[in-house]
């Protein structure tokens, strides 16, 4: 589990044959073997490290779903450490598993704030909920406005400039993780339906002589 606070932007050194290899600095303070780091959101688990980059396997599913597809050398990326009992939960609970991609639509000023606008299919704005969390490039962020084919967030300028979000450009994809609490609501009613109704019914009086 993850945050949405990000601690440090790393840069990418490579991504070939299924490993990603980041160059970072803070996020290497107390690594070790099989840490998970989420990377622009994505949870990785550590394969090796030294005191300046980190590698970790990336399957086929992850660049299906993720923005790795687009990676480059010299790429920023995201870095945050996986919560521990001791953290401060200061965004929202994110899993690190991503639910799709979204497209940058545009930044615009609004007084001291950013909003930035982000295009996204149906089947991941029905998650996403006007004051609720959204975690873009695993940065938590507020929702502020939601439409049948956008959404928009509200950034502080700090926000833009101490993640990847400053590289970002109209037309830039952006990985979207919907909160997982709506997720889990929504399967749990999709199970209720599904089961019988219990209690008795007129029918059942009925069917048994009554």
């Amino acid at each position: 589990m993850f945050t949405g606070i990000i601690e440090e932007v790393g840069t990418v050194e490579s991504l070939n044959a299924g490993v990603l290899a980041v160059k970072a600095e803070k996020v290497l303070e107390d690594v070790r073997l099989g840490d998970s780091i989420a990377v622009n959101g994505v949870c990785l688990t550590v394969t090796s490290f030294t005191a300046q980059r980190f590698t970790a396997d990336v399957m086929p599913e992850t660049v299906r779903r993720t923005s790795f597809r687009e990676l480059k050398k010299g790429s920023p990326v995201n870095l945050e450490r996986a919560l521990t009992l001791a953290s401060r939960l200061g965004g929202h609970i994110v899993s690190g598993h991503i639910d799709g991609t979204g497209q940058v639509e545009s930044f615009r000023p609004e007084g001291n704030a950013i909003l930035l606008k982000v295009q996204a299919a149906p089947g991941l704005l029905r998650y996403i909920v006007e004051k609720g969390s959204v975690a873009l490039d695993g940065i938590s962020l507020t929702v502020a406005a939601v439409t049948a084919r956008d959404f928009t967030v509200s950034l502080i300028p700090h926000t833009r400039e101490a993640t990847n979000l400053r590289a970002k450009r109209a037309g830039s994809p952006i990985n979207i993780e919907t909160d997982i609490l709506g997720k889990y609501v929504e399967k749990l009613l999709q199970g209720e339906r599904a089961q019988p109704a219990g209690g008795l019914t007129r029918e059942f009086l009925l069917q048994n002589g009554f």
